[in-house]
């Protein structure tokens, strides 16, 4: 079973720049998809990227493609989503969640390991 702990989160300005990190400890983080999800205050938990066990795949909620990259650092056993151009609706509580399925998904139900999340504030 993994262990998944999310790290980075905090203030930002809107248009500015931040990066979330996930790591994982009990087994390697390279067998699994790993996604990242947030939600925001008053709202459901909703998708924002995944990566293949690999790293050669990756997907992204519209709104934050092109200003964000989901990434793994297998040596260091975490995986990094880097955001830019930041705006205050991605204000939310960021949670890395880890897949035995290798597919890169969006459903929230398939994946299996859950951090309890980091908190981004983007202030206008």
């Amino acid at each position: 079973q993994v262990q998944l702990v999310e790290s980075g989160g905090g203030l930002v300005q809107a248009g500015g720049s931040l990066r979330l990190s996930c790591s994982a400890s009990g087994r390697t983080l390279s067998i699994y998809t790993v996604a990242w999800f947030r939600q925001a205050p008053g709202k459901g938990r909703e998708f924002v990227a995944a990566i293949s066990r690999s790293g050669g795949n990756t997907v992204y909620l519209d709104s934050v493609k092109g200003r964000s990259a989901i990434s793994r650092d297998d040596a260091k056993n975490t995986v990094n989503l880097e955001m830019s151009r930041m705006k205050p609706e991605d204000t939310a509580v960021y949670y890395c969640a880890a897949a035995e399925m290798n597919l890169l998904i969006r459903v929230e139900s398939l994946y299996n390991y859950w951090g309890r999340g980091t908190l981004v504030t983007v202030s206008s």
